[in-house]
């Protein structure tokens, strides 16, 4: 009982920071059209940024709160100049260059601060251990486990009561019908833009304390990030939450249960979905 419990936690607790990753991908997804290649790389450097911003103030709590937005202003950049003049053109165009800027990122951050992985503390007041059963479990993965629904409630509020997140919500449903009322939609993909790397971002810097950070570390999300968007269905929000939870504990039960082939089944996982639900669990729904 103790042993699947800790599994259940370990699933949890990945689950809830693929979550907000996966957050981000869908709704630049939804709203802009644009499957955002990079977003592995922001991940990354919010846990980086926030590593940076510790070892300064000796504060993850000001790594965390200062790190994202330092990346959603970056995003703002990458959106306003690169992106921008590529609206027009094929889809290609796009994923070419969000690749690019995957790859101008990774390197810029093995330049900045090397090759080698870190190890980032958890905070004081989350860095000890409770214990389950006979089985000891870091309070900082408690911390993820608890904190994930919390930024879910946040986000499906901001989404449904407020004016921005009603905009959102419109222009991903009819793009050309919210720039008829009066929707500024350039500025308007702006700020998703700067939304979704912000949600990544702190993806990363949650993350920090929860696994080593290392220049690799926003290839392997990236692609379970767009597992877990294809899984619940694209630009859907309950998607994003069942589908990151999915993922979380298939990941978990999986490196216990099936250790020769824990590596395959997301991808089987994806093919299964693919093949008998194409627009993933919650197609259609935001």
């Amino acid at each position: 009982m103790d042993a699947f419990l800790i599994n259940v936690l370990n699933g949890l607790s990945w689950g809830m920071l693929l979550f907000l990753i996966s957050m981000g991908l869908t709704t630049v997804f939804g709203v802009m059209g644009v499957l955002n290649f990079a977003h592995g790389s922001l991940f990354m450097l919010g846990a980086y940024i926030c590593l940076q911003l510790m070892r300064w103030s000796d504060s993850f709590w000001i790594g965390l709160l200062l790190g994202p937005p330092v990346v959603a202003a970056l995003s703002v950049f990458i959106e306003r100049f690169l992106l921008r003049p590529l609206y027009d053109r094929d889809a290609s165009f796009q994923l070419l260059l969000t690749f690019g800027v995957m790859l101008f990122l990774d390197d810029g951050v093995r330049i900045l601060w090397g090759p080698a992985y870190h190890v980032v503390n958890p905070p004081e007041m989350l860095a000890g251990i409770v214990h389950i059963f006979s089985q000891s479990y870091p309070v900082y993965r408690i911390f993820l486990v608890i904190l994930g629904p919390l930024v879910g409630i946040a986000l499906w509020a901001f989404f449904t009561f407020t004016r921005w997140g009603k905009i959102l919500r419109a222009a991903a449903m009819d793009r050309q019908m919210a720039e008829i009322i009066g929707v500024r939609v350039p500025i308007l993909f702006t700020a998703v833009f700067a939304f979704g790397a912000w949600l990544a971002a702190l993806g990363g810097a949650l993350a920090a304390p929860h696994q080593s950070v290392g220049p690799a570390m926003g290839e392997h999300v990236i692609i379970e990030s767009f597992i877990v968007v294809v899984i619940g269905g694209m630009g859907s929000f309950p998607g994003a939450f069942i589908g990151a939870i999915i993922l979380g504990l298939l990941n978990s039960f999986g490196t216990t249960l099936m250790p020769n082939i824990h590596n395959a089944l997301p991808y089987i996982l994806l093919t299964v979905i693919l093949l008998t639900r194409p627009k993933g669990l919650f197609g259609g729904e935001t």
